[in-house]
């Protein structure tokens, strides 16, 4: 749900770190998002990739759902999987990472990132938990300063249509406005689980400077194209599991920035989701005034 980091990271790169701000300043246009790599349009082909590789992976979700471990974490053996309770009950975020090398190799134009992560929230029970996640009119409350606003657009039952406004501020600012469909599934009174698409992300050129412009979908920077989103609740050990898998589409690196650049751009995706699970058991251990 918050796909950006802070150009920070880039600070080990110091020889280099003053052609980079050149880059990110020099084409940049006043009060808008810097051109770190210049505009590009998702190409067709890049778009038939990533929905190949998605559906690989809802048939993949949907199997576990009815047979095997709910939790990815009882995937794991022996010593390996204690330690990933013993991190959990501390309240650490415990990440994995699923290789999309393969799907990948087939992809032109684009970067898949597909990451997997789970916490603990002790001393809850799953409704309390669901309820933080479907306030959607307070997640720029929850996840601040990462979600910007955020309102619900329509909501029928157990689906909802949700906007969200993403922004990044270091160096540079970029923000987002997206739009998401989710429906919630209860699949046992200890059980519950949710599919999120964001069907759609426009990249906002001056942002905060009226009349704001967005740039078309799928022809900007290619900071986030895509972004999928698998939610698994289970109570159980006296509070609740959350796990959230998390599959984007992001432009690739120019080849002649990739040593500079790659390191930035693939920690983004890990970082948002490893920020947004902290960032919901905050909210259920102590929820913030509204």
């Amino acid at each position: 749900m918050t796909p950006f980091t802070s150009t920070r990271k880039l600070l080990f790169l110091c020889p280099v770190l003053s052609a980079l701000l050149f880059l990110t300043t020099a084409s940049s246009p006043a009060g808008g998002t810097p051109q770190l790599f210049g505009r590009l349009t998702l190409r067709s082909e890049t778009v038939r990739a990533f929905n190949t590789y998605l559906a690989s992976t809802d048939q993949k979700n949907s199997s576990t759902l009815n047979s095997g471990n709910f939790l990815w974490v009882d995937d794991l053996e022996g010593s390996e999987r204690q330690d990933a309770y013993e991190k959990l009950k501390r309240g650490d975020v415990v990440m994995r990472h699923i290789n999309a090398s393969g799907a990948t190799a087939e992809l032109s134009g684009g970067m898949i990132h597909d990451w997997e992560g789970a916490v603990f929230i002790p001393g809850t029970k799953l409704q309390a938990v669901l309820a933080i996640l479907q306030d959607y009119d307070h997640h720029a409350t929850y996840f601040t300063p990462d979600v910007e606003s955020a309102r619900i657009e329509a909501h029928d039952g157990d689906h909802f249509r949700v906007f969200m406004r993403f922004r990044r501020t270091n160096v540079i600012t970029v923000v987002l406005n997206t739009e998401h469909e989710i429906t919630y599934f209860r699949d046992s009174p200890a059980k519950a689980h949710s599919r999120s698409s964001a069907v759609r992300i426009a990249e906002v050129e001056n942002p905060g400077v009226k009349p704001e412009k967005e740039s078309p979908p799928g022809k900007d920077n290619g900071f986030l194209w895509r972004m999928e989103t698998w939610w698994r609740l289970q109570e159980k050990d006296g509070g609740v599991y959350l796990q959230s898998q998390a599959v984007s589409l992001t432009r690739d690196i120019p080849s002649g920035l990739a040593w500079a650049v790659e390191p930035f751009v693939t920690t983004i995706p890990k970082e948002s989701l490893e920020f947004t699970l902290q960032a919901t058991r905050k909210a259920v251990l102590a929820p913030p005034n509204k």
